[in-house]
This record gives structure tokens, sequence and C-alpha cells, in this order.
């Protein structure tokens, strides 16, 4: 155990010594957190209207009472005859103005004499046209749409829905919550994780390998299988830390990526159980992602052979992550958290989601635990043959 902590504290130096190691390896989480605060704020000035902004809207035949209800909800209206409906449509596709109605000459009329049951032809129709890339056109389009939908609800009313009933949608702003940072986040965490152990693994093996001093520490007392341990569980240890705070920046931004939805997104849902569980989860995992990538630095002759040929390997954490998207939740079969990574993915989804299984969680970490110890021993081998670790 000595030995192992010797090789652990050396790596530790090498990092923490290194400020652009440091820098680097903070640097993804700093720039998420930039980044999707940027897109959110652009996104939402993209798609939200002025909030000062007072829309006008032309109208042809408008009449008395749906005029009136318009201009309650603080829409201009300004008629206009049938010969000027093309000149208004081309400023609204200049976005000069947001919104033309054309309905015909005797609409109420029409309405009045209008049977559902009874009448052959078609029903009164209103021509709407706006502009769908103009936030303010989109927006007042809208808010009519729907006031011109309650007032032909009133004129045939039959029947009500929900009538008095202020409850009618049952889930909870915890659940929405969930709901959203769970279809994100596993995909994500795979992301970032990979990222920092593919940040910090080929550089200890391959690039001690490739300067020479790897070949030092073999022919020193120190234990291969030592070594290999106290790599494993340092680079571990370091990927776990950028791993939280990737993950930490990315839960904090994700309400200014979803265009500032505070009230949408809230990760105060989460108990200390859940955070708990899910640290557990991301360290099982780094560890097998660390004994992978170690051991195909292992076999690389330089850094960069090393970090080209864990592409491949990227590839797969992310069709697995991916899967976190599908499936309606997590899986409740406990022999899916046997699957190194994508019991991972699954324990994450569920955790996120609020919806787990304790013993599911539980074989998820020790089955990664079992992995990355054979990972371990894999790699002890391959430190023992000076094929591998002398090839040029």
């Amino acid at each position: 155990m000595k030995n192992i902590v010797t090789v652990m504290k050396k790596e530790f130096a090498r990092f923490f010594q290194d400020r652009r190691m440091v820098l680097m390896t903070l640097l993804p989480a700093i720039l998420i957190y930039v980044i999707y605060s940027f897109m959110g704020t652009a996104m939402k000035s993209m798609f939200a209207p002025d909030e000062n902004y007072v829309p006008t809207a032309y109208a042809v035949n408008a009449p008395d009472t749906i005029s009136r209800m318009i201009q309650a909800v603080g829409i201009t209206l300004q008629p206009i005859d049938a010969s000027e409906i093309a000149d208004v449509r081309d400023r609204i596709a200049g976005k000069d103005v947001d919104l033309c109605m054309v309905f015909p000459s005797d609409f109420d009329a029409q309405v009045a004499a209008y049977d559902v049951r009874t009448s052959t032809g078609p029903a009164p129709n209103i021509e709407m046209f706006f502009n769908s890339t103009d936030p303010n056109s989109t927006s007042a389009y809208s808010t009519v749409y729907a006031i011109l939908d309650a007032y032909e609800a009133s004129l045939a009313n039959k029947f009500d829905v929900n009538r008095s009933v202020a409850d009618a949608d049952q889930a909870s702003a915890e659940d929405v919550s969930a709901s959203i940072i769970s279809s994100l986040m596993p995909l994500l965490m795979m992301i970032f994780l990979f990222s920092g152990c593919v940040g910090l693994a080929p550089e200890s093996i391959a690039g001690e390998k490739e300067r020479g001093t790897l070949a030092t520490l073999l022919v020193t007392p120190l234990g291969r299988s030592e070594l290999a341990a106290g790599k494993i569980l340092s680079l571990a240890t370091l990927s776990f830390l950028s791993g939280l705070v990737t993950a930490a920046a990315t839960i904090l931004s994700l309400p200014k990526l979803m265009g500032g939805a505070e009230d949408m997104i809230d990760a105060g849902i989460y108990g200390a159980a859940d955070y708990a569980f899910l640290a557990l989860i991301i360290l099982s995992t780094i560890l097998v992602l660390v004994a992978l990538i170690s051991i195909v630095s292992a076999l690389a002759k330089t850094v960069k052979e090393a970090t080209s040929s864990v592409m491949p390997l990227m590839i797969l954490v992310m069709l697995v992550g991916v899967t976190g998207m599908f499936g309606g939740g997590a899986q409740s079969n406990p022999a899916f958290y046997l699957i190194p990574l994508y019991s991972s993915v699954q324990s994450m989804s569920g955790i996120f989601s609020l919806d787990y299984s304790a013993v599911n969680i539980v074989i998820s970490i020790l089955s990664s635990l079992v992995y990355a110890v054979i990972g371990g021993f894999a790699l002890t081998k391959m430190f023992n043959s000076e094929k591998v670790m002398f090839s040029r």
C-alpha cells in the first residue's frame, strides 16, 4: 500500500505542479457554463418577443366583437380594405407589420347561419398571415389564434373540459425538472467523464513511456501491480474531481440553456442520498474508463498515438450515453446493471429522474469496480511484458 500511495503522490504532484494541465482540466467546466449561458440568452432573445413591444395587426372586415377582444389584450388593430392585403403581406415579410387577418364580408351572418349538423358547405374561414421568423409576429399570431379559438368554442359550446379544475396536470414541478435533467445529463456526463479521463491517462502512461521515465520505474523494486493500482487510482481521483466540477457547471447552466427557465429546472429537488449515489456512480464509472484508456495507452508508443487510439472508445461511450434518452426511464431489471458503462448510464438516468432502485445502483457500482480490477490486472500484465513496454 505504501508503494501505491507513493505512485499516487507522484501523479498528483505531476498534475498540480503543471498549471497548464490544471487549467485545461478546469477549462471545459468554465466553457460549458459560459457557452450554455450565452446560448440560452441568445435563444431567448431570438424566440421571445420584446417585453414592451405593442403588436400591430391589420384586419379586413373584422367584426366589432372580435376587434374589441383583440384590442383588449394590447394589440393595435388597424382596419384595411381588401385591396391593401398584398401590400400588408409584403410588410409582414419585411417584419414591418406583425399580423394580417381577412374576414368574410358577412362573417357574423355566415357564422349565425352555419350549422355543423345540417350545413353542407365549409364553415366561415378567417385567413391570418404572419412571419414565423419574427418573434413579435409569432407572439401576436398565437395570441389572436387563441382568442379566435376560444370565441369559436363559445359559439357552439356543447360540453366543457376541466371546468373549474385548476390542477389537471398531475406532474409536479419536481417531476418536470427531473424529466428535463434526466433526458440530458447521462449523455453529457459520459462525454465529460471520458474527456476528463482521456485528458490525463495518455500523458500519464504513454507520455512516460515516450519519455523513458516509465522504464525507470519498471526497474525499481516497485511491484508492477502496485504501479498499475497507483496509476489507476490517482488518475481516477483527478478525473473524478474534473467530472464533479463539470457536472456542477452543467447543472447550474441548464436553466440558462433552456432560455432562463429557472422555474422549470431546479437542481434543488435532489437530496443528499441522490447526490451520494451519483458521486459513487461517477467514481466507479471513471475507474472503468481510466482502466480502459490506460490499457490503450500502454499499447501505444506515443501520446499522439494513444489519443488517436481511444477515439473508437469515445464513439462507443457516446452511443451508450445516448441510450439514456430512450426507454422511458431507467431499466428495472438488475441484469442490465451488470453491463459496463451501460449500467452507469441507466443509474444516472434513474437518479436524475428520481425513479431508481438502490439495489440496482449498488449492483452497478460493484460491477464497475470488478471491471476496474480486471482492467488493473490486464495493465499489470502489460507492465510485465517487455515487448509492450519497450517496443519502439
